[in-house]
C-alpha cells in the first residue's frame, strides 16, 4: 500500500506558482499559449482545486497545446498518454519486467535461495507507464498529465480511468492501492469523435475550446512563426477562416494555420495570392476532396478581400 496523500505541500507549491488567473494567463502567453478568460478560469482551476480538466473541441485549436504550456508555466514534467482503440492499463499504467522477474527466478535457482510471488512482484519489478509515472512523481510540484485524446479509446479504458480521476490513486493487484503524494494536474482532450461516459464528465471541469476569431489567430501564429510578416499573417488567417465556412470534411485549424504560415514563410513568400495558395494547400488541407473544394470555389476567392 501507498503512504498517504500529503497534498499539503504540493498545495503550496501551486499556490505560489499560480496565486491567480492573471498570473497564469501571463505565464502562458510567455510560454507562447494564448488564452481568453473562460480558458484561462478552467485552466487555473483545474490547478488550485485540483480537478482534472475535459478540454474538447475540433481538431488543431490547442487542447494538446495547452497541457504543455500548463507544463512550462508550473515548471513541472509532462506525462502524455496517447489514447487509442484498444489501449490498456499495460500501455497507460504499468507492466511487469518479465526479463527481470525470470533472472530473479534463475539467480535463486541457482544459489538454491528461495523466492516467493511477493518477492517478484513489488515495485522493483514494474515497468512505469505515463498514468504510474505521473502518481509517483516525487515533486516538489506535480506533473501534468495529459490523457490526450480520450474517445479514440473505449468504454472499459474510461471505467479504468475513474479511480485516478476521482482519487489520484490507482490499485495494482499484486500490491495494492497507490495514491500520489503529490496528485497530478490532470488534461484530459477530446475531439468529440463519440461522447465520453457521465461518469468521466462528473469527475472533470469542462472547457470547449473553440476557433479562435481571426484577430486572435493572427496573435497565436505569429507567435509559432515570429518571423513572419504582420500582413501575411493576417491573409493567412482570414483565408483559413473562409475555408472552414467553406465546403471541407476536415476544417483546418489554428495548428495547420501555423504550419502554413511557416511553410509560406520558408519559400520567401510576402503577399498571399492565389499562385502561392495552389503551391503549398497541402500545409493546410490534408484531404485531397477538401482542396478539389476550395480549388472549384476559386483560389482568388480564397484571398481576396485580405485584411
Amino acid at each position: 500500500m501507498s503512504s498517504p496523500r500529503d497534498t499539503g505541500a504540493a498545495a503550496d507549491e501551486l499556490r505560489q506558482a499560480v496565486p491567480d488567473i492573471e498570473t497564469l494567463a501571463r505565464g502562458l502567453a510567455d510560454a507562447d499559449y494564448l488564452v481568453d478568460e473562460s480558458l484561462a478560469t478552467s485552466m487555473f482551476l483545474g490547478v488550485r482545486l485540483p480537478q482534472p480538466l475535459l478540454l474538447e473541441g475540433e481538431a488543431g485549436v490547442g487542447k494538446t497545446e495547452a497541457a504543455k504550456a500548463l507544463a512550462v508555466v508550473l515548471d513541472t514534467p509532462l506525462m502524455r498518454l496517447q489514447c487509442y482503440e484498444g489501449i490498456d492499463a499495460a500501455e497507460a499504467l504499468y507492466e511487469w519486467n518479465y526479463p527481470r522477474q525470470l533472472l530473479r527466478i534463475r539467480v535463486a535457482d541457482s544459489t538454491g535461495s528461495p523466492v516467493s510471488e511477493d518477492d517478484l512482484f513489488g515495485r522493483d519489478y514494474l515497468i512505469r507507464r505515463p498514468l504510474l509515472s505521473a502518481l509517483e512523481h516525487p515533486g516538489p510540484r506535480p506533473a501534468v498529465l495529459l490523457i490526450d485524446e480520450i474517445d479514440r479509446a473505449d468504454d472499459d479504458f474510461e471505467a479504468f480511468l475513474l479511480e485516478l480521476l476521482g482519487e489520484a490513486a490507482v490499485t495494482i493487484p499484486e500490491i495494492g492501492t497507490i495514491a500520489a503524494t503529490h496528485p497530478p494536474v490532470i488534461v484530459l482532450t477530446s475531439n468529440r469523435t463519440r461522447d465520453l461516459h457521465d461518469a468521466v464528465k462528473r469527475r472533470c471541469l469542462y472547457h470547449w475550446i473553440d476557433y479562435p476569431d481571426p484577430r486572435r489567430a493572427v496573435d497565436i501564429v505569429r507567435r509559432r512563426v515570429p518571423g513572419a510578416s504582420q500582413a501575411l499573417a493576417v491573409q493567412v488567417a482570414n483565408a483559413v477562416s473562409r475555408m472552414r465556412d467553406s465546403d471541407v470534411q476536415k476544417p483546418p485549424g489554428i495548428a495547420e494555420a501555423i504550419d502554413w504560415l511557416a511553410a509560406l514563410h520558408l519559400l520567401g513568400v510576402d503577399t498571399l495570392d492565389a499562385a502561392a495558395v495552389d503551391r503549398t494547400l497541402g500545409s493546410v488541407l490534408k484531404y485531397e476532396e477538401d482542396q478539389d473544394a476550395v480549388r472549384a470555389e476559386g483560389l482568388e476567392q480564397l484571398v481576396g478581400g485580405g485584411d
